[in-house]
């Protein structure tokens, strides 16, 4: 508990400890676990829980624990697939609706490699899409479609150095 009582000096910030919860390696006896939260007064949980919208635990399975961001941007895509968009608006919705979808996980964790690739594969399809079913000719690789406006690209982001710079931050 000193520790904690030096953290909220240095930092000038207190701890909630009704609010705060406490996390136990598998190592560690059921007993003593529910010893130490007593003793420190916070909760005890399992790490399957969230805070703030994300996942407080991740485990092994990454791309399991992400594929949530997956699906909104399918059921995204797939509601907009009746309508008949133009470029300029396909491009408007793929900027500030798609690529805004996985901002703010991307400030906290790093996305698997994989989890970008099948959303980039994604907007892609939408954006060179032919109609309701979406099948169309993938006329430029996703990677060439994220250069700079200037070098006469489109300008999306790239998801992946988009992720490494908001961990960065």
């Amino acid at each position: 508990m000193q520790i904690l009582k030096t953290y909220e000096e240095a930092s000038g910030q207190e701890i909630n400890l009704t609010k705060s919860e406490v996390l136990f390696s598998r190592n560690l006896s059921i007993a003593a676990q529910d010893d130490l939260a007593r003793l420190m007064g916070v909760k005890h949980v399992l790490g399957t829980d969230n805070y703030l919208g994300l996942p407080s635990m991740i485990g092994r399975k990454k791309r399991d624990i992400f594929a949530y961001i997956k699906e909104r941007v399918w059921k995204l895509i797939n509601s907009w697939r009746g309508r008949t968009l133009s470029k300029a608006g396909k491009k408007v919705m793929i900027k500030s609706v798609l690529q805004a979808i996985p901002s703010y996980v991307m400030s906290v964790y790093l996305l698997p490699e994989s989890t970008i690739k099948d959303i980039e594969r994604m907007m892609n399809s939408f954006w060179w899409g032919g109609g309701a079913n979406n099948k169309g000719i993938l006329w430029l690789a996703w990677d060439q479609m994220t250069y700079l406006k200037a070098l006469g690209a489109m300008g999306f982001r790239d998801l992946h150095n988009f992720n490494l710079a908001m961990i960065a931050k």
